[in-house]
């Protein structure tokens, strides 16, 4: 839906902000990380990381982790309007445009926040194809150097829209679950071939832990070390993303950890170890 005038926008936005906080609040999130020190409201964590998750799932990311010093990157078009001022609202930076295609200022504005704010994409968005990874994520990684964190989410039978992305939205009182990557290190002047294979290879790993979140919702259940996933507010990442950080570890390590069998395209990845 387009929204135009200013006046609609600040009313839908206010109103949306809202439903999200009250409906997500009935919702009961846990969340298994490969590493928790990429969660931005640990007291250890340090140096920016690009989020990336599928855009049917941005209610969750929203309503988690606002006010935790990141920046969200949002399509310039207008149907992205009342996203942006939600994103505000709940806590987020935004920038508008992409981050490969005709996106130079945009990839300016998000290498000035990536020197004090950790940036999240949607990199299916924001008009697909569904669960396809634009190529943008990893060259940002690449160009400033900043490791990559995956974040599958899943719900236990949600509504599903009549969109491209077939929006996810959670029952009331229904069980949330999150599946997070560890950082995953994008070497930087890769060629062509090289950002190929990246992209294949974080699309694996992003669809293998959607898929592994969503079946994890369907049973229930914990698991070793997971934890309840609640708002909050960082109180270290204002300064600590500053900081440097961990460079992260290979995509092929990654892989190899969540046992995915690599395609033809990931055989020229090798782990570091």
């Amino acid at each position: 839906m387009k929204v135009q005038s200013q006046l609609a926008i600040g009313s839908c936005s206010l109103l949306a902000a809202a439903v999200i906080r009250q409906w997500l609040g009935t919702v009961r999130c846990r969340v298994e990380y490969g590493d928790q020190l990429v969660d931005p409201v640990h007291q250890d964590f340090r140096g920016p990381k690009i989020y990336v998750f599928w855009h049917e799932n941005i209610l969750l990311p929203l309503y988690l982790r606002g006010h935790c010093n990141i920046a969200m990157l949002l399509s310039r078009h207008a149907d992205a309007n009342v996203l942006d001022r939600v994103a505000r609202m709940m806590g987020f930076g935004v920038v508008r445009g992409s981050t490969f295609r005709g996106g130079s200022t945009a990839l300016r504005e998000l290498s000035d926040k990536a020197a004090t704010e950790s940036l999240t994409i949607t990199p299916d968005g924001p008009r697909g194809p569904r669960r396809r990874l634009a190529i943008g994520c990893v060259f940002l990684a690449s160009t400033l150097k900043i490791p990559i964190v995956a974040m599958g989410c899943g719900y236990d039978q949600p509504w599903r829209l009549g969109t491209w992305d077939k929006f996810a939205v959670p029952r009331l009182g229904s069980r949330c679950r999150a599946v997070v990557s560890r950082p995953i290190h994008v070497p930087s002047n890769l060629d062509r071939e090289g950002l190929e294979a990246h992209r294949v290879g974080v699309e694996q790993v992003l669809n293998h832990l959607s898929d592994d979140a969503e079946r994890w919702a369907v049973v229930g259940g914990r698991r070793i070390g997971d934890r309840s996933a609640l708002p909050e507010v960082s109180r270290v990442a204002k300064w600590s993303t500053r900081l440097k950080g961990p460079e992260g570890i290979s995509l092929a390590d990654e892989v190899a950890r969540l046992k995915i069998l690599p395609n033809t395209d990931l055989k020229a990845l090798k782990p570091t170890g």
